[in-house]
């Protein structure tokens, strides 16, 4: 691989359909929606490993599965994730194990000539109290979110890296920053999930029990925006045939809700009839995180999949796995 100038030759079009599609993290959340994506999409040699196949954490094994793969196409949508109580209980984790993948697999990439990567962060890279909505510029101008500054410093990383490619190496390697992911395939283990999947749990299982009560964190005030992982996947292969540019794209619905709100539609969903309660005592987490997704209007994709609908079709892939899921 030699060096190349800052510009990049390049102009997004429609992605080859025959050639090698490799998504690392092709059983998560956002990858298995990636993958369903491309498979009906037409693209016929689709590759992953699970993690038990792969450790992306070991480079050598990571070089030696891209060199034999030389897939034309990689979405890094493989990462270490977690709630609040994960993210401050074990920051070293998330920020050693992201870290790792991603330089692994970025690395791998280049040495194997990708030609198209597009590399999945999480909004928590922007600054706890950045102006609301979101704008992509508002990256690295305030201190972040202490309860998982670890995880969106690994994150930030990969778009630096990502950006820095296309600077020394001419590549339309481009970065994605979703809003907060929800749908099939989610962890919705109690000490390890996001707040939606935590909440979906909850509520089911309350509603099962026939239990009076629930009790979540915090105040209920925080505003969040959520976007059904079909969705994500459907943003991320338009933005690989029709976006060419340095700057990370937001990807999200453009609205958001009240924890409160969102805990009561899931109520609803799942058919709790019993009373919310809120312990106060424990942490909010960032006050909002609207995402401005204007540049991903300019590209030409909006949301399609509404909080309701979504909401149901999670609770009811919930339901139809939960004896399967993870813990």
């Amino acid at each position: 691989m030699t060096a190349a100038s800052d510009g990049v030759d390049f102009t997004p079009s429609e992605l080859d359909r025959d050639a090698t599609f490799y998504v690392a993290g092709h059983r998560g959340l956002v990858g298995s929606a990636i993958w369903r994506k491309l498979e009906a999409s037409g693209f016929g040699q689709l590759v992953g490993k699970t993690s038990s196949e792969l450790d992306l954490k070991n480079r050598d094994a990571v070089f030696e599965y891209m060199a034999e793969a030389k897939p034309k196409y990689v979405v890094l949508a493989a990462a270490k994730v977690g709630g609040i109580m994960a993210n401050s209980t074990y920051p070293v984790d998330f920020l050693s194990d992201n870290m790792r993948i991603q330089v692994n697999v970025l690395d791998a990439a280049l040495a194997n000539d990708v030609e198209r990567v597009l590399f999945l962060g999480s909004s928590c890279i922007y600054p706890k109290f950045a102006e609301q909505p979101i704008r992509e510029d508002s990256l690295l101008t305030g201190h972040l979110e202490p309860t998982n500054d670890a995880y969106a410093i690994a994150k930030i990383a990969g778009i630096l890296q990502t950006q820095a490619v296309r600077r020394q190496y001419g590549l339309p390697w481009i970065s994605a920053m979703p809003t907060n992911l929800y749908g099939p395939n989610d962890n919705f283990s109690p000490k390890g999930s996001h707040v939606l999947p935590a909440l979906i749990r909850r509520y089911d299982d309350a509603a099962k029990s026939g239990a009076s009560s629930v009790t979540n964190w915090g105040t209920g005030t925080p505003r969040r925006e959520f976007l059904h992982a079909d969705d994500m996947a459907d943003a991320c292969l338009h933005l690989m045939e029709h976006y060419d540019g340095p700057d990370q794209v937001n990807v999200g619905t453009g609205s958001d809700v009240t924890i409160k709100e969102i805990a009561e539609t899931i109520g609803e969903v799942t058919g709790f009839t019993g009373e919310t309660e809120w312990d106060t005592t424990k942490p909010d987490g960032t006050p909002q995180k609207l995402l401005d997704v204007s540049k991903l209007a300019d590209a030409g994709w909006t949301s399609r999949i509404s909080l309701q609908e979504g909401l149901e079709r999670t609770v009811a892939w919930y339901r139809d796995n939960v004896d399967a899921l993870r813990e």
